[in-house]
């Protein structure tokens, strides 16, 4: 079962999303929150395995609580979900350590596929939310704009840029494995690697950067 935690400052979203989520039978709803402040306090009672997070809300916002959950419990996957079709937000919620980024009129296949995608620690982003991360990075950003890493991915070796463009592509890690010809496991290994190397720990992060420094394409 994959224990979600439900953040939103709207009870009828709330229930909404208790409604679809109990429609299949590997999600279970183990909690909800108002505000940030209390998803920070319920994350540390309950232990979620995916955090559906609104990022407006009263008190502590969506943003301030990712990175507050993210510090502490790095493992918890964090997938935003907001009616606020913004790419500053969306590039901070992903680069705060959010796994996806959904709008609230997104269909329950996609909902359901990106909260199974970050629960195996997986960052499954839309074409057009991938586009606009793509397109939003620049070969020179400012230093405001540039998310904080300490790597360097001029050292990626051969296999590691093909693994991190099937990644930047939405590929499945089972995909990468099949399409390379290798295992999951050294999939993972791969982008474990590179996360080091680009000083991130998530794919998104890791494609953003991967385009400031010249990795992969814009």
């Amino acid at each position: 079962m994959i224990k979600v935690l439900i953040v939103d400052d709207h009870l009828v979203v709330r229930e909404g999303l208790q409604l679809i989520l109990g429609s299949e039978p590997d999600f279970t709803v183990v909690g909800e929150a108002s505000d940030g402040g209390t998803a920070v306090r319920l994350t540390s009672q309950l232990q979620p395995d995916v955090i559906l997070m609104d990022l407006r809300m009263p008190g502590m916002d969506g943003l301030e609580a990712i990175g507050h959950i993210h510090a502490q419990w790095p493992d918890i996957a964090i997938v935003i979900l907001t009616t606020y079709n913004e790419d500053e937000l969306m590039i901070r919620g992903l680069h705060a350590g959010a796994r996806g980024f959904l709008l609230k009129d997104t269909g329950r296949q996609t909902l359901f596929n990106t909260i199974r995608a970050a629960a195996r620690g997986e960052t499954l982003l839309q074409p057009d939310i991938l586009a606009r991360v793509m397109a939003h990075a620049s070969p020179t950003p400012s230093p405001a704009s540039t998310p904080t890493h300490s790597g360097d991915g001029l050292d990626l070796t051969e296999r590691e840029r093909e693994v991190l463009a099937a990644a930047a592509r939405g590929e499945r890690n089972k995909e990468i494995a099949h399409n390379l010809g290798v295992t999951e496991r050294t999939v993972k290994a791969h982008l474990t690697n590179v996360y080091n190397k680009l000083g991130v720990d998530s794919r998104a992060a890791a494609v953003s950067v991967a385009i400031q420094q010249g990795i992969l394409p814009g």
